[in-house]
């Protein structure tokens, strides 16, 4: 499928968009933004951390990320899910690729395209959203 050079030029600023919201995340040894969009509308966002209610701590005295951080991708699809917006259709702007757990996230909450910009260390996710169908691009 051939994208339009404008399509191309939306893609890479709300991805843009996504790596300056990542700049929210606590999480030191990996930032992560996460933009949900849909008929050109921003109608979710998200970085990775802890949950509502927790300390904005995301490793423990290791270095090692505690068990109970979300994902920017899982923080963005259950913010939508709490609103009126649906993402039925939408396209998730994310700046690591998703793992397998938030890509079945993606593909229960209806999402069509996922655009990234890095390659996480394990394909898994990638694998299973191509899959089934969803269209993945890399910036």
């Amino acid at each position: 499928m051939e994208k339009s050079e404008k399509q191309i030029q939306f893609d890479k600023s709300y991805l843009e968009m996504a790596q300056v919201w990542a700049k929210n995340s606590y999480c030191k040894r990996r930032q992560v933004g996460a933009i949900i969009v849909k008929d050109r509308m921003i109608i979710s966002d998200g970085f990775n951390g802890t949950p509502s209610g927790f300390e904005n701590v995301c490793e423990d005295e290791n270095g090692i990320t505690k068990p109970y951080v979300l994902h920017a991708e899982a923080n963005a699809i259950t913010k939508v899910a709490k609103s009126s917006n649906s993402s039925d259709g939408a396209t998730l702007y994310v700046t690591a690729s998703p793992c397998m757990e938030c890509a079945k996230l993606i593909v229960q909450a209806g999402i069509k395209r996922v655009v990234y910009h890095d390659l996480y260390h394990n394909t898994d996710g990638i694998d299973l959203l191509k899959k089934v169908g969803i269209e993945v691009i890399q910036y």
